[in-house]
């Protein structure tokens, strides 16, 4: 009888304290919906006059803002952190050429983490926006390289006058894991493509440097990024890209604000008190100064076109995977394919831009996706759009399109195959003592596991499949492009080219932005004077992300926080991750380039 109460009063207390939490909870998502609800109701005010539209791209800028209630939230602060995407802060410059109440363009800079392209299409709007004769003023208490790349677009370029001007050229850092799989006994069994010597994405498992032909594909691109940021900083700035290159040689602003002023780098030194006195002067403003960010511009206007006739902008960014996911973090092949297939089921739609910012990923959801583009082509014009990548399995989905535009920054091309497959006996068996046996019905029923090797004849099937996946991408590119499959040979064999090297080569049409992409699109469909552009697929509801954003926030609060203290060395981390996700057949980029 006792144990019967005992049983009886914990049950009731576990159930009391699931309805508290419950409760609890319920509160908490009431209130952060009360206080997004609020948040979303103030950022639709209209601009005021003699305002200033603030920039400050402290973030890895998105192809697409997107409107997560959790994914950009602060939880110490309880506060929304601006991460307005690549369309978005294009729109705004593009808005505020003719916005009365917009005086000019203020940019709070430091360093940016993205990908060069990226910077370049925010570079060139900027370039429009000067035609306006509106003002940009820029602001930096320290200027990265990529920071610097934008700011010498504006008008008065402002610098700490205890801060740096980080000037040093480009470099490409590779971690090798050879030596810690020697000592782990750990093996990764390579397959490659026939001659795939440029596929370097594997090299870290089986080399401790790079290859040369992998140090040649580095060279080649680094020098081709490099020179594109040089001539445009020569252009703007006024100083040679010689004595560009001498100063980042020898380090000469690293340390010295003062020398930055002298090399005509930098206006002026000024602190942050004498830019906003600046700024005030450029608005006529003797008071407070009216600044708009970004998130909050974006939606003080609306698009106001009533035209039936749509242009598509599809976005295909992050890696490919099989199956279904979540497509604000990766490409997903039944995702994308959905949201092509309803693209062309869709009469008002005339056009589709395809967006591609992928590295590449999984070979088989690539060709899935392809296939639905394909359909798609029969129907309606596809133009693609190329990012900051659109390499290896991000061409294999591009390379068919009717067009294609990139930034000349973009890395495209990487036109390879490859597998890995771990052989982790050694680890298990001699590393931390654990034996396996096994019974099977065939012959290879074990078939990649990681406890023993693979065959003789498994990896003659492996090969024979890399080699079949190899020919089928060579042949969509040759078929895509209008190419003789032996020449797609000689320039793929896993090789990566910038986009200003790629067009002399047919691997693109033509140089320029997701805007020239668009109104090709348009023009293609014959629609060109009587169009509106809708981007796919269209964003959830409230509730719905809410409910999203919940699930995944664990691990998106655990990546967002390892890329906001490790900085630079996150994409070690994240190349060991991509460990096990490169098992299989993969048709990837082998590096990321960004300016630091």
């Amino acid at each position: 009888m006792k144990f019967s109460k005992v049983v009886l009063a914990a049950f009731l207390g576990t159930l009391i304290a699931l309805v508290i939490n419950f409760f609890i909870k319920v509160g908490v998502i009431s209130s952060m919906i009360s206080k997004f609800s609020k948040s979303e109701a103030e950022t639709t005010a209209t601009v005021k006059p003699n305002s200033v539209l603030y920039m400050k791209f402290d973030y890895d800028i998105p192809d697409r803002t997107v409107d997560n209630p959790f994914g950009n939230l602060d939880f110490n602060s309880m506060e929304s952190k601006d991460a307005t995407g690549l369309n978005d802060i294009l729109r705004n410059i593009e808005n505020a050429k003719t916005d009365p109440n917009i005086k000019g363009i203020y940019m709070d800079l430091s360093n940016i983490p993205t990908s060069t392209a990226t910077l370049q299409e925010i570079r060139n709007k900027l370039l429009e926006f000067k035609e306006s004769g509106k003002f940009i003023v820029t602001y930096g208490e320290n200027y990265g390289q990529s920071a610097y790349y934008i700011a010498s677009v504006a008008d008065k370029i402002f610098l700490n006058p205890d801060g740096m001007l980080d000037l040093h050229g480009m470099a490409s850092q590779i971690m090798f894991y050879k030596h810690l799989f020697d000592k782990l006994d750990i093996e990764m069994q390579i397959v490659r493509g026939p001659n795939n010597r440029f596929k370097s994405a594997v090299e870290p498992y089986f080399l401790d440097k790079m290859s040369e032909a992998n140090r040649e594909q580095m060279d080649k691109l680094l020098g081709t990024v490099w020179g594109q940021i040089l001539q445009s900083i020569s252009q703007s700035r006024n100083i040679s890209v010689e004595q560009l290159n001498q100063i980042a040689d020898n380090l000469e602003t690293m340390f010295n604000a003062q020398k930055a002023l002298d090399f005509g780098l930098v206006d002026n030194l000024y602190y942050k008190d004498q830019v906003l006195d600046e700024l005030k002067g450029l608005t006529g403003s003797n008071k407070n100064i009216n600044a708009i960010g970004n998130a909050n511009y974006a939606k003080s206007y609306t698009n106001k076109s009533a035209s039936k006739n749509e242009v598509a902008v599809i976005y295909a960014s992050g890696q490919i995977f099989d199956g279904k996911g979540n497509e604000d973090q990766a490409i997903y092949s039944e995702n994308l394919s959905k949201i092509i297939r309803k693209a062309r089921e869709d009469d008002n739609v005339k056009a589709i831009v395809l967006r591609v910012n992928s590295p590449g990923g999984s070979a088989l959801a690539s060709a899935v996706i392809g296939r639905e583009l394909d359909l798609t082509k029969e129907v309606k014009p596809i133009i693609v759009s190329m990012g900051n990548y659109a390499a290896s399995g991000g061409y294999w989905i591009s390379a068919n399109a009717d067009y294609i535009f990139a930034d000349p920054t973009t890395l495209t091309g990487s036109i390879g195959v490859f597998g890995t497959f771990p052989n982790a006996q050694g680890f298990l068996n001699d590393k931390i003592g654990l034996t396996f046996d096994v019974a099977k019905t065939n012959e290879n029923a074990d078939f990649g596991s990681i406890t023993q090797p693979l065959t003789e004849f498994q990896y003659a099937k492996l090969q024979e499949m890399v080699v079949k996946t190899y020919d089928d991408f060579t042949k969509r590119v040759a078929e895509g492009r209008g190419l003789r499959q032996t020449y797609v040979d000689s320039i793929g064999q896993g090789r990566v080219w910038a986009g200003a090297d790629a067009i002399g080569l047919g691997l693109v049409d033509q140089l320029g932005d997701m805007e020239d992409a668009i109104a090709y699109a348009a023009q293609k469909a014959n629609i060109a004077d009587d169009y509106k552009v809708v981007e796919m697929p269209k964003p959830k509801d409230f509730f719905t992300r809410m409910m999203e954003s919940m699930s995944n926030s664990g691990s998106d609060k655990l990546d967002a926080a390892m890329k906001q203290k490790l900085g630079p060395y996150y994409g070690y981390m994240k190349g060991l991750e991509n460990l096990q996700q490169n098992t299989g057949i993969q048709a990837r980029l082998p590096f990321d380039m960004i300016i630091e």
